[in-house]
């Protein structure tokens, strides 16, 4: 194998870790989720961890639909290691989990485990998004 080819297979090798990191959404804290559920728009709150597989799955997810939803819904992500008395407060007991909240900040339904990006959207409408 030449010495080019070699370099980028390692170059690419040693990025792969990073594929998808900038999807990530920031973690949220406390007056991140009340200023959420205070807007008088439905909220899925998400609460997994960075090091989580199904929530490595979630993380481009969430990004697209905080994104996409911008104006119509909110879409928060806690990470549980950095912030576990947060997750203590929500009774959060696996991760991934997504908590729906309606307009009026009131919690609706619990999902535990990957959820794809069609089944968020499906509650959200279900809970007043337009």
């Amino acid at each position: 194998m030449n010495k080019y080819i070699i370099t980028t297979l390692l170059s690419a090798f040693c990025l792969l870790p990073f594929v998808g990191m900038a999807a990530e959404l920031p973690s949220s804290n406390n007056t991140a989720i009340r200023a959420a559920l205070a807007s008088g728009k439905p909220t899925v709150a998400d609460f997994g961890a960075r090091t989580c597989i199904p929530c490595k799955k979630m993380a481009p997810i969430l990004s697209e639909l905080q994104t996409e939803l911008q104006g119509k819904a909110n879409v928060t992500f806690t990470d549980v290691w950095e912030t576990p008395a947060l997750a203590k407060d929500y009774r959060v007991q696996m991760i991934p989990t997504q908590i729906f909240f309606d307009a009026k900040g009131k919690e609706i339904k619990r999902h535990m485990g990957f959820i794809d990006k069609a089944d968020i959207v499906k509650e959200l409408k279900t809970l007043g998004m337009k």
